[in-house]
């Protein structure tokens, strides 16, 4: 029976998790949730100068906010240094490794030797065949491994095939530096081992890293996961994604009013597909994701189609499902503390009853915030530039003309109100429109809002009429 599968996230803590960081640990965790395994979270923080427990704390918080948190704790690679040099002297004792003195000076020749004869710089394993006895006074040396010299390594990929590395040109690479501190190439081969890591899913910037790092699995007799390197993300332009594209840290996203199932969907949908499948929920996503589904090209990032995308989760989405998801976006939205203050319980009630008219014109969770507004306006509203231009003297005038019919409502139901609005619009021997229009702008100072009868509802009949009538004597 197979081993279960076991997939790693291991993002390096110097910053906050971008979107193509926050890619590869979807595709691990799907892969693992698809297949009954289980993902890991390893945090590699041995770059001690730029690692932080911020940028540490930030990672963390944006998995469990995508929903994509790891089935065991966190490991620090840093704290498993003893494990990556035991390796390293292991390597050495069994004559798959050597320990190298070779100076700054000398690296440096050897660089400029290669550059005048245009070959790639690489190391000339002068300290590969030596007696230690040779060795000079007083200087430590790193530990390298001794790489094979001939023919070529391959790495067999579930996304790119079989790709070839020639030998030659995967030099005696550095396992242990001078000082003992394990390099990232050595690190990284010794944890996944030691996780019991079986399937490697990651950018295809490591797609090198990969053919070095057999090295080490081989030199040790160690199995070699199934490798999975995945495309990288471009810009809308085929550039390498940038900060103008959109390559910002998740939090950014949750600050722009994205809900975080929809984020999922998009970045699965980025260099992943399952037929003509655009909207998928997590279970979707679960079932159906496989590693040789994933693109060979570079996906390209669509700030439209993730806003369209996110659009349609939310109309999706059970009414007070969206509103719990509002209320706990809020505080990471500008201005959204203002409205939490003021979420009272009638509010929230309010809220609920106008957002099936709310949701279908917002495609973000700030532009559903922004069309709330209306709700916690204080009176006399202020009115934005359309609304001003809708309120001209004549409209201020059927708004009191009408305001007296709408008083006098029987019932305050929405049949009741757009039959008054109806007739008085038909009295006065003008379309519906001519009438909704003023009516909704003194309702809540804006061109645009949920049905105008919805909001006289949401609205009550004490708040409305007096709305109404700020402006009709303005």
């Amino acid at each position: 029976m197979p081993n279960p599968v076991v997939t790693r996230f291991a993002p390096s803590p110097t910053g906050f998790l971008h979107i193509g960081g926050a890619r590869t640990a979807l595709f691990n965790w799907l892969y693992a949730r698809h297949t009954g395994g289980k993902m890991l979270l390893r945090i590699e923080d041995t770059d001690r100068e730029r690692s932080t427990d911020a940028a540490t704390a930030a990672i963390l918080d944006g998995l469990k906010w995508l929903g994509l948190e790891a089935d065991e704790e966190p490991i620090s690679q840093f704290a498993r240094a003893d494990r990556h040099r035991e390796v390293a002297q292991e390597l050495v004792a069994r004559g798959k490794a050597y320990h190298c003195y070779a100076s700054q000076d000398e690296l440096a020749e050897m660089r400029e030797k290669a550059r005048a004869e245009g070959r790639p710089p690489r190391y000339d394993g002068r300290w590969r065949d030596r007696d230690p006895a040779e060795a000079p006074a007083g200087v430590k040396p790193v530990v390298r491994i001794k790489a094979p010299q001939d023919g070529e390594t391959v790495v067999r990929d579930r996304v790119q095939g079989d790709v070839c590395f020639p030998n030659k040109d995967l030099d005696d690479f550095i396992i242990l530096r001078s000082d003992g501190n394990p390099t990232y190439m050595h690190a990284v081969v010794v944890d996944d081992h030691d996780m019991g890591v079986t399937h490697i899913i990651r950018g295809d910037d490591h797609l090198t890293n990969a053919a070095r790092q057999q090295i080490i699995y081989d030199a040790m007799g160690w199995d070699i996961p199934v490798m999975a390197h995945v495309p990288l993300i471009h810009g809308p332009d085929g550039a390498k994604l940038s900060k103008r594209h959109g390559a910002l840290g998740v939090e950014a996203y949750r600050a722009m009013g994205y809900l975080p199932h929809a984020l999922c969907n998009y970045l699965a949908r980025l260099g992943w597909s399952h037929g003509d499948d655009e909207v998928m929920s997590i279970g979707d996503m679960i079932g159906w994701f496989e590693i040789e589904d994933i693109n060979k090209g570079a996906a390209r990032f669509d700030f439209k189609k993730l806003e369209a995308l996110n659009g349609i989760h939310m109309r999706g989405m059970d009414d007070e499902e969206l509103l719990a998801a509002l209320i706990d976006t809020l505080p990471f939205l500008e201005g959204g503390e203002l409205l939490l203050a003021g979420m009272t319980e009638q509010r929230k009630a309010q809220l609920l009853q106008a957002m099936p008219g709310l949701k279908e014109r917002a495609k973000t969770l700030v532009e559903l915030a922004d069309s709330t507004g209306f709700l916690f306006a204080a009176r006399p509203l202020a009115l934005d530039e359309k609304a001003e231009g809708i309120l001209d003297s004549a409209a201020r005038t059927l708004l009191s003309e009408l305001l007296p019919k709408l008083d006098q409502a029987p019932a305050w139901d929405a049949q009741t109100l757009e039959q008054i609005v109806r007739a008085h619009a038909e009295h006065a021997d003008l379309k519906l429109g001519k009438v909704a229009q003023p009516l909704r702008a003194a309702l809540t100072g804006r061109a645009t809002s949920p049905g105008v009868f919805d909001v006289l509802i949401v609205l009550g009949r004490d708040e409305s009429l007096a709305r109404i009538a700020d402006q009709a004597a303005a």
